[in-house]
């Protein structure tokens, strides 16, 4: 759904070229030209790349190695105990409250933007603009 917004290089389709767009009729008949003899001077000395790629991976070494999937012993523990420093608990702070008399209240303007409310005066001219 947002793929739109993710770089080209994190695409999940590999790295697949669009179709090549040519100026002219004639540089498309060049390129595809070109692209022939490519390929027949690569049959001409025996080069395919996908069986190249093929013969080099099955020519590969096998991985040497003791590999286990089991739990190393000492880390199948259920539990971890915390660490007990001896300090005390923390202890919720006491709220935050208002204890003044400059604002007499909190005004709601555009959407969910809180005002604070002075006078009587301002209490009105927020509400007139609420409403229009």
């Amino acid at each position: 759904m947002s793929m739109h917004l993710h770089h080209p290089s994190l695409s999940l389709n590999g790295k697949k070229k669009g179709k090549i767009k040519f100026r002219n009729a004639e540089e498309a008949r060049r390129a595809r030209d070109l692209d022939e003899s490519w390929k027949d001077l690569q049959k001409k000395w025996g080069v395919d790349e996908h069986e190249r790629k093929r013969k080099r991976a099955l020519a590969a070494a096998p991985l040497q190695g003791n590999y286990k999937l089991s739990v190393p012993p000492g880390r199948s523990t259920a539990h971890i105990p915390s660490l007990n420093s001896g300090d005390g608990v923390a202890t919720l702070a006491p709220a935050k409250v208002y204890t003044g008399t400059k604002v007499k209240g909190i005004a709601t303007m555009h959407k969910s933007n809180a005002v604070p409310v002075f006078s009587d005066e301002e209490a009105v001219e927020i509400s007139r603009m609420r409403r229009g």
